[in-house]
């Protein structure tokens, strides 16, 4: 085949995947057989790479991905992506729209549509075809993550029309059924679920693999014409919801469920009614926003320092729903706590599907007067951690049963005590060879925060415990892969992939280390603080009492559970044999220095440049703290983009926000 005849089969090849793409995406109307569909695009893709010179840039065959990146560059917004301010409840939306009616009349109409829960990016369209896309970044610049948009389905590669130019914005996520089965594949494998959709969509769009974005099957819907001109004849949209239809027209997925409404009356009732369908959506949403509709009005309202004065964001409250409390199960941690856990009736919240949830302790049971059989309810913390906040005792029907912790442990048997120093009111089984201990122990040592030992989940430990081919973290460093291979969904290449990363956690060092043992009362921050100062491991088997305490934040509790740990003849035969094994036991970071002594981070959002984790580091080598949380006591929250709600509390408690570039700053200052 020639070069010519190449051209001219991938042109018509192309024309008809497009065309059977739109009708099997878009219309649910197929008209052609997967097969054949298939037999087609592997038929463009080998002419595409015999003639690599007869690739378009919206070939369907981008879809799939290219090659991996070394990172992503940086990205300057031309029209800046800004935020919107949050409403809270009904009667600050009220006061929005009568400050909008006081400056731009009482016929003035609002657009309301779902806030999508995801990734807010910019797409840029030369001659109708798209050519860059971006993260939101700051805001002023983001990521240039080009060739990961080019695998979302749902953006257009080619417009219906070649316009000049064209700047979008919209939210990429991912959908929830996308999200449920990307979970179940990483439960099967051990590895870590993903916390939210939303979370999913940030990580996926990030992967320097596009090879990987395109496997979470990701999409998009676009919500904002950023810049550029929609006809080329000289016309303009009057309203924001015109410029959506328009973009409708030329090939764009838009937000969905959008109406323009006028008064308060109206755009309360649509923001009542998309929190009543949020289920019935294909993404999370986590509110509504309402924008001014007339685009003239919006240039006559103006802009704030950093938020349109004509739009705001109605976050709705925490989703809350009723359900049944079936059973309660009871888990054995690494320390030996019993936890009870609720089997709950499934119910969809928060754009997952829940159907357990912590009970935390036989206190928090009695409190509550939480009984089996009750009808509970129930939320996420955080929008993360499914939580019974009440039961409903009028809902009883005399069926129902008080919970009694167990007596004896539900792994080894043993009899369990009421422990109510260091951690706090606790059941606790206190036999060391406890099997879900052991299995615990052994899956927290290999942890992220911890030696990061990536393929060993908690299936995998079970399976080596199962097999006898380990009893304690020890022996994951003698095993090879003739040990692995052949124990159950474990081939050759994941058994070499187990070893490697096996072999690779020996150098993180003291401070992962010393979290990863499993200490009572040692967490991340204080396991980096204890081995910032005592360096090695010598010098802890020879510190006492007042050396641990004199560390910072470390108190009585942690540093008698310190002493006692490094006293014990069995830990420290554990600890010798790690070193024997080749584990490192010194400290692999840098002594703390001083700049930010004192002074507590709290990160939120995505950064430009670095990750959450890198710039955790940066703090904690310059003396500072990292939480978790927005407290009075927080000196800086360093956010990125996307922040949520720590960034709203901070901006409550008038806390000290800072970016990027500013965070650079305090550390070149200094």
């Amino acid at each position: 085949m020639t070069r010519e005849q190449a051209k001219e089969r991938a042109e018509f090849l192309r024309a008809k995947i497009v065309y059977n793409s739109k009708l099997y995406y878009e219309n649910d109307a197929p008209e052609i057989s997967d097969y054949e569909y298939d037999m087609m695009f592997r038929e463009l893709t080998e002419l595409e790479e015999q003639f690599p010179e007869i690739k378009t840039p919206d070939s369907p065959t981008v879809r799939v991905g290219g090659k991996a990146l070394d990172k992503f560059e940086k990205f300057t917004h031309t029209v800046k992506m800004g935020s919107l301010t949050d409403v809270f409840s009904y009667e600050e939306l009220d006061e929005f729209i009568r400050k909008i009616a006081a400056e731009a009349g009482e016929d003035t109409e609002f657009s309301v549509e779902p806030k999508i829960d995801g990734l807010s990016v910019s797409l840029i369209y030369r001659d109708g075809v798209f050519v860059q896309g971006a993260t939101r970044g700051d805001g002023e610049v983001g990521e240039d993550v080009t060739e990961n948009l080019k695998t979302i389905k749902s953006i257009p590669l080619r417009l219906t029309e070649p316009l000049p130019y064209l700047c979008v914005r919209g939210e990429v996520y991912m959908p929830k059924r996308v999200f449920s089965e990307l979970n179940e594949v990483r439960e099967a494998a051990g590895q870590p679920l993903f916390a939210n959709p939303r979370n999913a969509a940030a990580g996926s769009l990030r992967q320097l693999d596009s090879k990987i974005a395109a496997a979470r099957r990701l999409e998009i819907l676009v919500f904002n014409l950023q810049e550029g001109e929609l006809y080329t004849d000289g016309r303009s949209a009057k309203t924001h919801i015109e410029t959506l239809d328009r973009l409708d027209e030329l090939g764009f997925t838009t937000v969905t469920n959008r109406t323009a409404a006028k008064g308060y009356d109206a755009v309360s009732a649509h923001i009542a009614y998309l929190g009543e369908h949020r289920d019935e959506l294909a993404f999370d949403m986590d509110g509504a926003v309402v924008k001014v509709n007339e685009l003239e009005k919006r240039v006559q309202i103006g802009e704030g320092t950093s938020t349109p004065k004509w739009a705001v964001a109605y976050k709705y409250p925490p989703e809350e729903k009723e359900t049944k409390l079936i059973s309660v199960d009871i888990q054995v941690g690494r320390t030996g706590v019993l936890t009870p856990t609720a089997n709950l009736l499934p119910v969809r919240l928060a754009g997952t599907t829940v159907s357990r949830a912590t009970l935390h302790n036989a206190q928090f049971i009695s409190e509550r007067d939480i009984r089996i059989g009750d009808t509970v309810v129930v939320r996420k913390a955080g929008e993360i951690i499914p939580e019974i906040i009440r039961s409903i005792p009028e809902k009883r029907t005399g069926v129902e049963e008080p919970f009694k912790m167990p007596e004896f442990c539900p792994s080894c048997g043993a009899p369990v005590i009421r422990d109510e120093c260091g951690e706090g009111a606790a059941t606790r089984c206190q036999n060391p060879a406890c099997p879900a201990q052991t299995s615990r122990s052994i899956t927290h040592f290999a942890s992220k925060g911890a030696m990061n030992i990536d393929g060993l989940g908690p299936q995998v430990v079970e399976l080596l415990l199962s097999a006898g081919k380990i009893k304690d973290i020890a022996d994951l460093y003698t095993l090879r892969v003739e040990d692995v291979e052949g124990l159950d969904r474990m081939g050759k290449k994941s058994a070499e992939n187990l070893v490697s990363a096996i072999e690779a956690s020996k150098s993180r060092g003291l401070e992962k280390l010393l979290f990863a043992l499993g200490i009572r009362q040692v967490g991340e921050v204080a396991a980096e603080e204890i081995a910032g100062k005592m360096r090695t491991l010598e010098n802890l088997y020879n510190a006492n009492f007042e050396d641990f305490v004199a560390i910072k934040d470390i108190g009585d509790i942690t540093a008698t559970a310190l002493v006692e740990f490094f006293a014990s003849a069995e830990n420290r035969l554990l600890l010798d044999r790690l070193c024997e094994l080749g584990v490192k036991t010194d400290a692999v970071g840098e002594e703390r220095g001083e700049l930010f002594a004192g002074l507590t981070f709290v990160l939120t959002g995505t950064l430009p440049t670095m990750t959450r984790g890198e710039a955790s580091e940066i703090i904690k080598k310059n003396g500072g703290k990292v939480s978790g949380s927005v407290s009075k006591k927080t000196s800086y929250v360093l956010a990125g983009e996307e922040a949520g709600s720590k960034l709203t509390k901070a901006k409550d408690l008038g806390v000290k926000i800072i970016d990027e570039s500013a965070f650079f700053r305090m550390l070149e200052n200094n």
